[in-house]
């Protein structure tokens, strides 16, 4: 087992060499360290419990886990109809995607109206520099995202259907099989699913040493999880959380700074 999973299982009061359910050990994780307990500690403790490596854990095993793994993560999560799992394929920063952006903008700003309170550019495709999937992240702030009618009917008009609704949050994106130039994520207008995307662009654009060191994490993690998006994205959770805490404290001393100067 790796020393570093082994570590937070003896924190969280579980003995590494003792593991007779790994989804019960993975929950005593999940409530001693919240969010940083992911979908590849589950799959580390699968494959231990089985005497293989992760890598090597079938898919229908692993699509069986990552259920019920984003269940336990995200309360009151559902899956609409199918998402289909598009291959991990990062292709170097394009100066065209603000111009691509700017293009979807207008269209959602045609069919949404005074319904979208802001419309921004965020995910990888907005840090200038940073390796992304080619596919442009869309954050749609709305007065009240349980208001479905506002926004959901519109949204689908442009032929991007709602995939996942969770609390404070949906997500839309092309059907399976049709060509995935965006996404669009719907949230709280004030909310801080809306503030922490928006810290976490600003930061990265400012921060060369964290947008390079995200994009090494990246480079690795789609080549060992190519196939398996929801790891791809998991696994990328506790430098997400660690670089918040400290575009936090930056963000603070720019206003800071900003207000001794005026």
């Amino acid at each position: 087992m790796d020393s570093g999973i082994a570590a937070r299982l003896s924190e969280a009061g579980v003995d590494p060499a003792n593991i007779s359910d790994p989804h019960e050990a993975w929950l005593r994780l999940f409530d001693w360290f919240g969010r940083r307990a992911t979908l590849i500690d589950r799959y580390e403790l699968e494959a231990e419990f089985l005497g293989v490596s992760a890598d090597d854990l079938p898919v229908d095993r692993r699509d069986r886990i990552a259920r019920v793994v984003l269940e336990v993560s995200y309360p009151g999560i559902e899956f609409v109809g199918t998402s289909g799992d598009d291959p991990i394929e990062l292709v170097p920063y394009d100066v065209a995607w603000p111009g691509l952006f700017g293009a979807l903008r207008y269209e959602l700003e045609a069919v949404l109206g005074e319904h979208a309170s802001s419309i921004e550019h965020v995910g990888s495709t907005a840090v200038p520099g940073l390796p992304a999937k080619p596919v442009i992240d869309i954050q749609v702030s709305v007065a009240g995202v349980e208001i479905e009618a506002n926004y959901l009917p519109a949204i689908e008009s442009l032929r991007m259907p709602l995939r996942v609704r969770e609390p404070g949050h949906r997500y839309f994106r092309p059907a399976p099989g049709a060509r995935r130039v965006a996404q669009i994520h719907v949230c709280d207008a004030g909310s801080r699913w809306e503030s922490d995307h928006l810290l976490f662009r600003d930061y990265l654009r400012a921060r060369s040493a964290a947008r390079d060191a995200y994009a090494d994490l990246k480079q690795g993690l789609a080549h060992r999880y190519c196939d398996d998006r929801l790891a791809y994205t998991e696994a990328k959770t506790t430098f997400i959380l660690d670089t918040l805490v400290e575009a936090r404290l930056w963000a603070e001393a720019e206003s800071r700074l900003a207000g001794s100067s005026g």
